[in-house]
């Protein structure tokens, strides 16, 4: 069964925008914890040039992504697979980027740790990891908003949280990734681009 989010609605398009920008002309991208499917399926669709595989945790979105890759008839868009950034095997080959959209916030910090070093072993050299999200910088809020949401999913899990952009900076240089750039997006919300 298709899941319809409406935070995929609203920031597909400013994402779009960038990954046209950064993303080399082919290539292989993963998806990280992709949630309804709602953005592989709206970006495989913006680049035939790429495969696009996207993966999840949670079986209820693996069904829904399923549902948003037969109905596309998208030859690139692979189909899903369940992926666990825990897990010291993600079972994937190199590839050449890898997105993850408001994962590192709504988990606990030892997932944004596991994502690094996941996208340190599958990335290619010069491979990007891409995140998207809303970020702490400087050690302060970026916004009220932003402070407001901390303190709503720091309520749902204490070990959850908008993160600092700079303790992911750091982590993500420890393994070998390199933030090459920093976009300011919509609702306070910032792209990260790493490069391996």
């Amino acid at each position: 069964m298709k899941l319809v989010f409406p935070a995929p609605e609203r920031n597909k398009q400013p994402i779009l925008q960038v990954l046209q920008r950064v993303l080399p002309a082919t290539g292989t991208l993963l998806e990280i914890a992709r949630g309804s499917g709602q953005h592989a399926a709206f970006f495989a669709g913006h680049f035939p040039q790429w495969n696009w595989l996207a993966t999840d945790l949670a079986e209820a979105h693996l069904r829904s992504i399923a549902a948003y890759v037969a109905e596309s008839g998208l030859a690139n868009l692979l189909p899903p697979r369940r992926l666990d950034v825990l897990d010291t095997d993600w079972g994937v080959d190199s590839v050449q980027a890898i997105f993850s959209a408001n994962l590192i916030h709504i988990a606990p910090w030892e997932c944004t740790l596991g994502l690094c070093a996941g996208a340190a072993k599958c990335l290619v050299a010069g491979g990007l990891l891409i995140l998207y999200g809303p970020f702490r910088i400087g050690g302060s809020d970026t916004s009220a908003s932003n402070a407001a949401f901390d303190a709503d999913l720091k309520s749902r899990d204490p070990r959850w949280g908008v993160r600092d952009l700079e303790a992911v900076q750091a982590e993500a240089q420890r393994v070998g990734l390199q933030l090459i750039e920093r976009v300011a997006m919509p609702a306070n919300n910032q792209m990260l681009i790493f490069r391996r």
